[in-house]
């Protein structure tokens, strides 16, 4: 049965340039979603740039303009970077977005309507200093659970989901007086309804990533609490309620709902159905974040969904653990960060997807060093990779006028280019993308092998047939490594297929012709002087 595939990639906020840690959560949707277009399944890949919420106001406040001025400036620059880098959305779009306001607010009126958000005073901080109601991320201190220093909306060191009152030591991060707190009305949506409901969903849960079922059932055994779905704040979504003006709705009740409202948004533009996405039959959908996403998408989101009924809970989670920079956690603060800009200007995209998938965060923290990223592209992408395209092409080209040979294919090879079909595609479709990459390239490396246990220099002048059947087995691994490697690293797979005269591929074992032509034959990718590691080092060390 043919599936409808959707994917929804967590939204970064835009409130700075994106770092390589941001990518690294975010990449294995754009890998799936190649895939499944490979398979030729119906695929919605959306996302967006959460241009409201916290950091973006306080980045406002610093620069002395307004909040759409700074979500205007990153969202342009992530399209830019998404660009550069390969992503493959259907639709990328921005919560600023009017579409986005009309969804939110419709989705907001129907909870409401089915008993799932209710009224409420409820104590709130409050600056004196500032003259206003403080939102969670402008109250900071130390959580009441570990201690460490915290947010008011939650601890990045136990995950524990915070209330601002919580906090001990409590303080403005605008002016750093010490807030009081006052009484204010607001909607709370009832998330301890769905504290049955959701220990169903989980228990049956299945392709979820170890980090999420263990954070969410964690929270589940605490017990669920109902949570604020308003905040008084100045920059958001209205709540779309009379006697409710100046107040919006919080963001993460907005941004999760923004899966939804890409999806009808890429609809209306479209003239598609956004209705087969989101219905119970048929539909497999996948969830791309980060670690500290994981209950906004595992508890918050399927509530609202289950509050609103009828439209399909979350099937996969891929939540990746951190990326850590030469042994450090990234810093945007402290600059310690490599900037998607600065290493898609400098480097190859490929070289930078593919460290993100085979050196990635997938189940567990993992580093990323200079050092390891460019030994990793000279040893890996070129040494083996791209080697072994180059090697077999430029003898093709050299001594068969540039025309894949007459011959047959060496029946192992093939049996283990479609076995390779079978067992990569599944484990992506399982989110295990590091496994799939390094299964390929487990491969790559014994077609090099092979291409020099047949020797073809030396065929071509004692066995001219056997020197057909090693070339035009070449021929055939990398017509079909242009398909397997096509979610991982298609800007290279692209010119291969230009080398080889393809069409855009499918997953499955192809065979090209022979005396099918080359054309415009080049390297693949170029090495990497390693007196970079230490240049890059002393820049990123010099900040």
């Amino acid at each position: 049965m043919e599936m409808s595939i959707f994917i929804g990639g967590a939204w970064p906020y835009a409130n700075g340039s994106l770092h390589l840690g941001r990518v690294a959560s975010l990449l294995p949707g754009d890998v799936i979603a190649r895939y499944f277009r490979l398979k030729g399944e119906e695929v919605l890949y959306v996302s967006g740039s959460d241009c409201h919420g916290t950091p973006i106001s306080i980045q406002a406040n610093n620069e002395g303009v307004s909040p759409k001025v700074i979500a205007d400036r990153y969202h342009n620059e992530f399209l830019e970077c998404f660009r550069k880098i390969g992503f493959s959305y259907d639709l990328y779009t921005r919560t600023d977005n009017p579409f986005h306001y009309e969804v939110v607010q419709e989705l907001f009126v129907q909870l409401l309507d089915h008993g799932i958000l209710y009224k409420k005073a409820v104590e709130q901080t409050y600056c004196d200093g500032c003259e206003r109601f403080l939102p969670d991320r402008y109250v900071e201190g130390n959580c009441p659970h570990c201690g460490s220093a915290a947010r008011g909306d939650q601890c990045d060191s136990c995950s524990a989901l915070l209330d601002p009152l919580e906090l001990h030591n409590r303080s403005c991060k605008v002016c750093n007086g010490t807030p009081s707190s006052r009484f204010s009305d607001h909607y709370f949506l009832a998330l301890s309804k769905f504290q049955h409901e959701l220990e169903a969903f989980v228990d049956q849960a299945e392709g979820w990533r170890e980090n999420a079922t263990q954070l969410t059932k964690r929270y589940l055994a605490e017990g669920l609490q109902d949570r604020a779905a308003t905040r008084d704040l100045d920059w958001g979504v209205d709540v779309p309620l009379e006697g409710f003006e100046g107040k919006k709705i919080y963001v993460w009740v907005e941004a999760v709902s923004g899966y939804l409202s890409a999806s009808k948004q890429w609809a209306n533009q479209c003239g598609e159905s956004w209705v087969k996405f989101w219905t119970k039959e048929g539909v497999k959908s996948y969830y791309i974040h980060g670690k500290d996403n994981i209950p906004f998408h595992t508890l918050i989101w399927p509530a609202i969904l289950l509050g609103i009924g009828g439209l399909h809970l979350p099937d996969q989670i891929v939540s990746s653990e951190f990326l850590t920079l030469e042994g450090k956690k990234f810093s945007t603060s402290r600059n310690w960060a490599v900037w998607v800009p600065y290493i898609l200007e400098k480097y190859e995209a490929d070289s930078v997807r593919y460290f993100l998938i085979a050196n990635g965060p997938e189940n567990r923290d993992t580093d990323f060093s200079w050092r390891e990223f460019i030994y990793s592209h000279n040893g890996e992408l070129l040494g083996a990779f791209g080697n072994f395209v180059n090697r077999s092409l430029v003898f093709i080209e050299k001594f068969y006028e540039g025309k894949i040979p007459f011959g047959a294919i060496d029946l192992k090879m093939k049996r283990q280019i479609e076995e390779l079909y079978y067992h990569c595609g599944d484990l992506i479709e399982q989110g295990r993308l590091k496994e799939a990459l390094e299964s390929i390239f487990s491969f790559i490396r014994s077609c090099n092998k092979y291409f020099d246990e047949q020797k073809p220099w030396i065929q071509i002048k004692e066995n001219v047939d056997s020197c057909s059947n090693t070339l035009f087995t070449c021929g055939q691994v990398i017509a079909n490594l242009s398909t397997l490697l096509e979610p991982f690293v298609p800007f290279s797979c692209k010119k291969i297929r230009g080398f080889l005269g393809l069409v855009e591929p499918s997953w499955g074992y192809v065979e090209i012709p022979a005396s099918r032509e080359l054309t415009q034959v080049e390297v693949l990718f170029q090495r990497i002087d390693v007196s970079r590691i230490e240049e890059e080092v002393l820049r990123l060390k010099s900040h």
